[in-house]
């Protein structure tokens, strides 16, 4: 089997690593060997925070270069962008169409830029999702990362069963329903 890459994107506090780990347990329980690198930025100050997952027959590296990411799941519109060069030709981008504006932005520098997702679909094939609203929809703005990962499965033919018990090793057993909750909305997009 190929390798196959997957780049998770975002910004500090969105998730990204808890994404990561879901979709990690999510591939070793189909028999992969899966390889998951974190890049952390200044994660804290609302910074980038990039996390690769490979997984095959056998993975040597979990390093993602330029055009070689099979997918990209962005946790904010700005993130996607960045992330696009990994892109593969004929790869897919989730994104969510949550804007956290950057540093530049919030000191009046730059604007954040106007139309994104649509800019964005001209050179992808991408899947916008307001993952926020779903996330509050389901009871916490904080699981629109489990919001992407529920996308992500609707376009996956893995099993629910596998997403469920990745669900629970990863997520605390008080969050575990709103998670469920936030996952299954996802799933509907």
């Amino acid at each position: 089997m190929e390798i196959k890459s997957i780049m998770i994107v975002g910004v500090g506090g969105q998730g990204s690593l808890l994404a990561s780990r879901l979709l990690g347990n999510v591939l070793l329980a189909q028999g992969y060997d899966v390889k998951v690198s974190e890049v952390h930025g200044m994660s804290q100050r609302g910074g980038s925070v990039v996390t690769y997952v490979k997984y095959g027959e056998k993975v040597y590296s979990p390093v993602i270069e330029k055009g070689e990411a099979d997918m990209i799941i962005s946790f904010e519109l700005l993130e996607s962008a960045r992330s696009l060069p990994y892109l593969k030709e004929g790869g897919k981008l989730i994104t969510s169409t949550q804007q956290i504006d950057p540093m530049p932005v919030i000191t009046g520098n730059m604007e954040y830029p106007e139309n994104l997702a649509e800019k964005l679909s001209e050179k992808a094939k991408v899947i916008a999702v307001d993952a926020l609203s779903l996330a509050e929809q389901a009871g916490s703005a904080k699981a629109s990362n489990v919001v992407l990962m529920g996308v992500l499965a609707s376009r996956t033919d893995y099993p629910e069963e596998l997403w469920q018990n990745a669900l629970k090793e990863c997520v605390p057993a008080k969050f575990l329903e709103l998670n469920k909750k936030a996952f299954e909305l996802g799933r509907s997009v």
